[in-house]
């Protein structure tokens, strides 16, 4: 089932118990979801906690996820459990930083980013990348239903940071790896090889040191990878920390029986070994920057993107509960942006940012479209739109951008809700109800006629029809 070649270096690999490993996974991939707490206070029925996430739950199989409207609401996310460790590093690393910045370099589909923005609330503002501009648009669009209008989303090469110097007091380096950690999906077997092995250090190497540079004194590294490989592990931690004065960090990892400590020259890594623990496979290892790479300096904002009329303020806080000098309007559209105007126009100036921040609305002559962003972010004030909850069906209809009619909705702009929690805008002209969910995200895959069996329903718990 597995390449020779892989099989004959796990058999003689430190750390990894052979036998034990290569049986778990034949086995079936655990199901796990991280709730988003500033939208949704439920917890799934019959579930089981992830040890190190305070929202992470393991599910007792797999459902349709695309059909459940709360996963399309940011109610909760889809994210393998041991990637959910990131919390524990960011509690030990970095949690009494305020005012923190944070860069997920690697970050789409959204699994850690959306974690990352949990964590970091309303202490900080998150960057969250990735180089290749479908999946940055789908890690918007995740960051967009998570709702916490903390984060911007940018689209460039990892040498592009080397201009921000000094700037981020947490990097997270996912980086793209040979996929041994995910040997359950035989996709992952089949696209393995020792040639990609090799080529995949070589590529995270050059990811390193290209993201390093931005990095401030004393700022934490967090290099993760989803293979057991020690050539795209430990040893490319160890290759970075001679190059640069870094010092590896210890993680204390008693409270979690299962995580396999390792120790190369001084390194210290983290294993998350199928049959050892419930997940897939993860390596993680943290160092500290010691020396000091100078700073980026500041940028400044284009003053046409600041100067916002009294009539527009007005908008954004009839609106909102964003702080006045967060808001930022470019062309016609009002933002709010989740750091300063110093720091936006530096980011702005060296990336290429996909999504500045929460798109409020966009001006339309004397008035405005409110966007899909505002509609999904927990700073919408709940009064200003008129609320339309609507079943299962009529949820999934929405989702899908049909037309809908119900009876008795008042006219204007509505709030589509689903379970009591935001879907999107419809507007109501009278004579039909027009659908604003966004055209690029909508839903085609269509319910089983048995009263949607594959899809998630929440009454109190989550639970499965």
């Amino acid at each position: 089932m597995f390449p020779e070649k892989f099989i004959k270096r796990i058999k003689g690999q430190e750390y990894a118990d052979a036998v034990e490993l290569l049986k778990a996974l034949e086995g079936p991939s655990p199901v796990s979801i991280r709730t988003n707490p500033f939208k949704w206070d439920k917890m799934p029925a019959g579930c089981e906690y992830v040890p190190w996430s305070k929202c992470g739950y393991y599910l007792g199989k797999r459902p349709s996820f695309t059909l459940d409207p709360l996963f399309h609401a940011g109610c909760y996310y889809p994210q393998e459990a041991s990637g959910m460790f990131m919390e524990q590093v960011f509690k030990q690393t970095v949690g009494d930083i305020k005012e923190i910045k944070v860069l997920d370099l690697c970050g789409a589909p959204g699994g850690k980013s959306t974690h990352l923005s949990s964590m970091i609330g309303k202490n900080g503002f998150l960057v969250a990348n990735d180089v290749i501009r479908a999946r940055a648009l789908i890690l918007a669009e995740n960051l967009t239903k998570w709702g916490l209008s903390n984060a911007i989303v940018t689209q460039n090469d990892p040498a592009a940071f080397s201009r921000l110097q000094g700037f981020f007091d947490l990097i997270l380096v996912d980086a793209p790896c040979s996929g041994e950690g995910m040997f359950r999906d035989q996709v992952a077997v089949t696209e393995w090889s020792e040639d990609n092995t090799l080529l995949c250090s070589d590529r995270q190497k050059r990811i390193l040191i290209d993201v390093w540079p931005a990095l401030k004194e004393n700022g934490i590294l967090v290099y993760s990878t989803c293979t057991f490989n020690p050539d795209e592990n430990e040893k490319n931690i160890k290759w970075l920390a001679e190059k640069h004065d870094a010092e590896s960090v210890k993680l204390n990892i008693s409270d979690y029986s299962g995580i396999t400590e390792i120790d190369h020259l001084g390194i210290k890594g983290y294993g998350f070994y199928p049959g050892k623990i419930r997940g897939e496979g993860l390596f993680i290892s943290v160092i500290k920057k010691a020396g000091n790479t100078g700073s980026g300096g500041q940028g400044k904002t284009d003053s046409s993107e600041r100067k916002i009329s009294r009539d527009e303020r007005k908008i954004a806080a009839d609106l909102t509960d964003f702080k006045d000098e967060s808001l930022l309007k470019i062309n016609d559209e009002i933002s709010s942006i989740p750091c300063s105007y110093n720091d936006y126009a530096l980011i702005s100036k060296n990336l290429k940012v996909i999504r500045p921040g929460t798109k409020i609305c966009t001006l339309k002559r004397k008035n405005y479209i409110p966007s899909h962003e505002l509609a999904l972010s927990v700073y919408l004030k709940n009064s200003v739109y008129s609320t339309l909850n609507l079943n299962l069906q009529q949820a999934l209809n929405y989702l899908r951008r049909e037309n809908l009619s119900v009876s008795g909705a008042q006219t204007g702009w509505i709030m589509a809700a689903y379970q009591g929690v935001n879907l999107g805008f419809l507007n109501n002209i009278g004579n039909r109800m027009n659908n604003y969910y966004p055209v690029e995200w909508r839903i085609r895959m269509r319910a089983p006629e048995r009263n949607d069996e594959n899809s998630i329903k929440w009454t109190g718990n989550f639970r499965y029809s």
